[in-house]
This record gives structure tokens, sequence and C-alpha cells, in this order.
């Protein structure tokens, strides 16, 4: 069973969740990645469907997102908070966004 999301730090200290629309995915992965070829796929159906943005970090351009991911790419963070890693499942996704 998968757990569920936690509300970033942001919404937990204003007391509300932000619609899907005020929320921002990055995906961390690196080109020939086919783990990351599945995840960017869901990100941006999911995104599309929400109303939520989302962009793309290459791990092989920022020595710091190397450090720090290298070994759990792809990486899906919701509003900078690490969300998923590996594998992205697209309905835990869309409860962290609040959809």
């Amino acid at each position: 069973m998968t757990p569920l999301p936690r509300m970033s730090r942001k919404a937990q200290a204003s007391g509300r969740r932000r619609p899907p629309e005020e929320r921002l995915v990055t995906l961390i992965g690196k080109p020939g990645c086919h783990l990351c070829d599945d995840a960017r796929r869901i990100v941006a159906e999911v995104c599309g469907r929400t109303g939520a943005a989302w962009e793309e970090k290459d791990i092989t351009r920022d020595a710091e997102l190397h450090r720090r991911y290298w070994e759990q790419i792809p990486v899906v963070l919701v509003d900078g908070e690490q969300h998923d890693f590996w594998r992205v499942d697209a309905e835990r996704l869309r409860r962290a966004l609040g959809a």
C-alpha cells in the first residue's frame, strides 16, 4: 500500500492545500533513461489534466542534482519536495497535487 502524500511545508504553514494550478512538478532525469521516459509521459499527462506546471531537469548538467539524486532517477519533486523516484504512480501524483 502506498502511503498518502504529505503536504508541502508551504501548504502546511498556510493551513490549506493549494490548487493544482499553483503547484510545480519537477522531473529530474537524464537522456537515454527508459524509466525517465516513462516518468515524463506520466508527469506530462497528470499535469496536463490537473493544470499543474511542470519542468524537467537533466541530472548530467547539474553537479548538485547528480550528487543528491543519481541513484534514484527519475525523481519527481512536487513544490521542491521529493515525491517519488524510480517509478512514478499517476494516481499518487494526482492525489499529491490535490486533484
